[in-house]
């Protein structure tokens, strides 16, 4: 949470204590956490805008057409490389056959 340990999250805790008294500490969490909701609705309510425009403008249909056009524009790679790869497995094998086999000395 935050990079802060145990510890130091209890040291905290007490700093506050001490310095505000428990009858304060409930007031402060309730203010804190409204505070946090109503960043939070703000943030939804940036986005829900942002898709609404970009909908209007057809971004919304371009952008998920190119990330199928990606997708599969890696597919067919993906695949090209996996029968390159089986074709050089096999280029290896028989290779290493050959090489196994006994070799035959040329006469001078």
């Amino acid at each position: 949470m935050f990079g802060i340990g145990g510890g130091e999250l209890i040291f905290i805790i007490f700093v506050v204590l001490m310095l505000f008294g428990s009858d304060k500490i409930p007031e402060m969490a309730r203010a804190l956490g409204k505070g946090m909701r109503q960043l939070k609705d703000a943030t939804n309510e940036i986005k829900s805008e942002i898709n609404k425009g970009a909908e209007a403008n057809g971004l919304d249909k371009s952008l998920f057409d190119i990330k199928s056009n990606i997708n599969s524009e890696i597919d067919k790679a993906k695949e090209s490389l996996m029968s390159n790869s089986a074709d050089l497995e096999k280029t290896k094998q028989e290779i290493d056959e050959i090489a196994s086999g006994p070799i035959k000395r040329q006469g001078r």
